[in-house]
């Protein structure tokens, strides 16, 4: 039986564990691992929280169709493909995934750009629980990898478009966005929203920081008109005034993921597609979408892309991340 080397956290260490290869199962694809993508938020959490069980890490990937098992009659053999969702999509060599969780890439798309359709699936998730409308304004507040990627979906559905980081450098990496103003300095950007809307305030505002008590679960609310919404998308724990919700009837939701079918074992584990007529967008569907914006260039993602780092090294840049050595939104790893 071949093995693989996987990435796992245990006991708030970070670990290259060795498991066989898994055996093909009806409804799943084997895949040999191109790339796959780092997203430090969600992974230096997982395993801070770590204990002696090993925990995979990643869930946002792209590799190379090696087998597929019956009832799968979208791909063959060498074609690539795109995937997303822990347990079954990780930092592995190889990935045993339903066929709910991946899509196929076209050759307009780069192999690096279709290792982030988790990040981007997440992304177009959180933009539709904001049920946004043509021409409406939307504020990202926090340009990590998920809120670049939020922002940059944002403009191609021509939303008005306001970011905001403390990070210059994170606010730089829009600069080439027409359409996106984003801003370092936050009564700068209150500034901007206040002016684009005829001073109502945003439809929605879009929290994609980190960290557990954030001000700006406060400050969200002052910037949304009245029956404005606020989308919880980061790791941030709720926390609302009262008197803010209550005198603009605002409306509080959280984003959870990559979109319907998620954590669901019928739609993940056992590969049972919702009927389309009634669930509109799955998971399986927004990965598709990301790959869809990205083939016919309606978003730029390779400023996202520019550091990658060989799976041989990975420990060590996972300890950079860990103690706060590296600035990059995200990397890459090679396979």
């Amino acid at each position: 039986m071949m093995t693989l080397r996987k990435i796992v956290a245990k006991n708030q260490q970070i670990e290259i564990a060795h498991e066989d290869i898994p055996l093909l199962k009806p409804n799943y694809i084997l895949i040999k691992t191109m790339y796959s993508v780092i997203s430090p938020g969600t992974e230096l959490g997982m395993m801070e929280s770590s204990t002696d069980r090993e925990v995979p890490l990643g869930y946002s990937a792209m590799g190379e169709v090696v087998e597929w098992g019956e009832g799968i009659t979208d791909v063959e053999k060498g074609d690539l493909v795109a995937c997303y969702g822990a347990p079954f999509v990780h930092h592995g060599e190889y990935l045993l995934v339903p066929r709910t969780l991946y899509t196929r890439v076209p050759e307009s798309v780069e192999a690096k750009e279709a290792a982030l359709a988790g990040i981007g699936a997440i992304a177009i998730h959180a933009l539709r629980i904001a049920k946004l409308q043509f021409g409406e304004a939307v504020v990202i507040a926090g340009l990590g990898i998920l809120g670049q990627m939020i922002a940059k979906i944002a403009n191609a559905a021509a939303y008005h478009v306001i970011a905001c980081d403390l990070y210059e450098e994170r606010v730089a990496m829009l600069a080439s966005d027409n359409g996106i103003h984003a801003f370092a300095n936050v009564e700068q950007m209150k500034a901007k929203i206040f002016e684009s809307t005829n001073g109502h305030g945003a439809d929605a505002v879009l929290v994609c920081t980190g960290g557990k008590r954030s001000p700006l679960t406060h400050e969200s609310l002052k910037w949304i008109r009245n029956k404005g919404k606020v989308v919880i998308v980061g790791d941030v724990e709720p926390d609302f005034p009262r008197d803010l919700m209550f005198g603009k009837e605002a409306e509080l939701l959280i984003s959870r993921a990559g979109g319907p079918g998620r954590y669901d074992e019928v739609y993940e584990k056992q590969a049972i597609d919702y009927p389309y007529g009634f669930v509109r967008w799955t998971e399986g569907r927004n990965i598709a979408e990301y790959i869809r914006l990205v083939s016919e260039r309606r978003i730029d993602v390779q400023p996202l892309i520019t550091a990658e780092v060989a799976f041989d090294d990975v420990l060590g840049e996972f300890e950079q991340l860990r103690n706060k050595k590296t600035s990059t939104l995200t990397k890459l790893i090679r396979y």
